[in-house]
């Protein structure tokens, strides 16, 4: 089974999931007329819609390169994750409004006990559907499962929080409780979506990947090589899955054109042998000058014009400046 296949498949069981739990939870609210669980249910239905698109996406993120995209489809799983932090967003204004009237006008709750062992068991489903979701998306790169698997852990805990206020009105009798937790939950999703839309925005407006871009130039330093004085300018862009990386490598300007090309194809390979994922590299040979004598280390240079002095580490703070580097 191919990785395309893998991510549909659990983005498919995630939307199974989904549309059994959100059944489960409206008919808890239907036996317990809880404000609480009323919120649980309304949150579930985001996931079904949020499920569904992201399997839409993973389907449009596996189609190959075209015309039209040349850099791939995968940055349609950010779009995944936006929709889905929005519609979020929208349920926590809605359940805190419906919620603040509850709070103000109680009413009373009925067999919390059915509601609590139904809510306990959606709560366990969407623990261990959203653990292999999360787990699975990061060991394919996907960002949409792992969204899908952190909704579920939101949502797993949105009904545990509901359960404990029916118990909680069961043994004191303060309807209000139900209404409380309503309004906590509210909040919560709220500030969730809002994160989760921030996560998609990010992604579809390339923001720095620091921990992707650090293990790059981290790869160039420890198989560093002497013909490859200077790297710079290293830039990194995420198409769902697949990593796009372009930098600057300046060589001493007497090698051939072969000799460079050789160069260029080793440090692609090196690269794409670090990461699991598809790798587009587009490496630009920079011709030295005099000026980088002082840090070059090629051995028996027959134009050298100064002494090496230094190596320059190349680290996070200096490889992505678009300058050269030098001693002076």
């Amino acid at each position: 089974m191919t990785a395309n296949q893998t991510k549909q498949r659990l983005g498919l069981l995630s939307l199974v999931v989904s549309v059994v739990l959100v059944l489960a939870k409206f008919y808890a609210y239907r036996l317990t007329h809880s404000q609480a669980v009323l919120t649980d249910a309304l949150e579930s239905i985001i996931n079904v819609a949020t499920s569904g698109f992201a399997l839409y996406s993973l389907y449009l993120a596996s189609l190959p390169k075209d015309e039209n995209h040349p850099y791939g489809h995968g940055k349609i799983e950010y779009l995944s994750i936006g929709f889905e932090g929005a519609l979020i967003f929208v349920a926590g204004a809605f359940i805190l409004v419906s919620a603040g009237r509850s709070f103000w006008h109680p009413h009373p709750v009925a067999r919390p006990d059915w509601g609590v062992a139904l809510l306990a068991a959606t709560a366990i489903i969407n623990l261990v559907v959203g653990l292999v979701l999360v787990r699975s998306g990061k060991r394919l790169s996907s960002v949409a499962l792992v969204g899908d698997g952190q909704h579920l852990y939101i949502d797993a805990l949105t009904s545990i929080v509901s359960a404990g206020a029916l118990v909680l009105v069961h043994f004191t009798g303060i309807v209000r409780f139900d209404a409380g937790a309503a309004l906590l939950l509210g909040g919560f999703i709220l500030v969730n979506g809002y994160r989760i839309t921030r996560r998609a925005v990010s992604g579809l407006m390339d923001e720095t990947d620091t921990a992707v871009v650090a293990a790059v130039i981290a790869e160039l330093q420890a198989h560093r090589k002497p013909c490859w004085i200077d790297v710079h300018n290293l830039r990194v862009q995420r198409y769902g899955a697949n990593l796009h990386i372009d930098c600057h490598i300046q060589m001493p300007y007497y090698l051939s054109l072969e000799e460079v090309h050789t160069e260029l194809h080793a440090i692609e390979t090196l690269i794409g042998a670090r990461f699991a994922v598809e790798i587009e590299m587009f490496v630009h040979a920079d011709p030295c000058t005099f000026r980088a004598c002082s840090l070059c280390q090629m051995p028996e240079c027959p134009v050298r014009q100064h002494p090496f002095e230094r190596q320059v580490v190349w680290e996070l703070s200096n490889a992505v400046r678009n300058e050269r580097h030098t001693l002076e």
